[in-house]
């Protein structure tokens, strides 16, 4: 068991993951920040501008509807970036990898060599 977490660590797995970990996080602020600064004060003004644009109130209740619309908008973008920046291209390696091994490049084994040799022979 030690030994197969000595070979995860000497593999760079655990630096993989933590590099992706920390650009995730770095790329979730740039995203909340984004929709912080651009996106709630857009809603806020279609919503009628003001302080209290983007709420209502019920029961002296104040219900934010910008913040959850921000929100959405958040996690579409986030979803769209990591579909067409890590998807798409993952889809393609794999696709071009698979494309290039057949069941033509892997040799067969000699019980399947030995059948065909057989035929060939029963064939004459």
């Amino acid at each position: 068991m030690i030994a197969g977490f000595r070979k995860f660590v000497i593999q760079g797995n655990v630096v993989d993951l933590a590099i992706g970990v920390v650009i995730g996080v770095a790329f979730a602020a740039l995203i909340k920040q984004f929709t912080e600064s651009f996106i709630t004060p857009l809603i806020n003004l279609v919503a009628g501008g003001g302080d209290k644009a983007g709420t209502f109130t019920i029961n002296q209740q104040v219900f934010d509807y910008s913040a959850f619309f921000s929100a959405v908008i958040t996690f579409v973008i986030t979803a769209a970036v990591i579909y067409f920046a890590v998807v798409v291209p993952m889809n393609a390696l794999k696709s071009r990898r698979s494309a290039g091994v057949g069941e033509q490049d892997v040799p067969p084994t000699p019980e399947e060599r030995m059948v065909e040799l057989l035929e060939q022979i029963a064939q004459k």
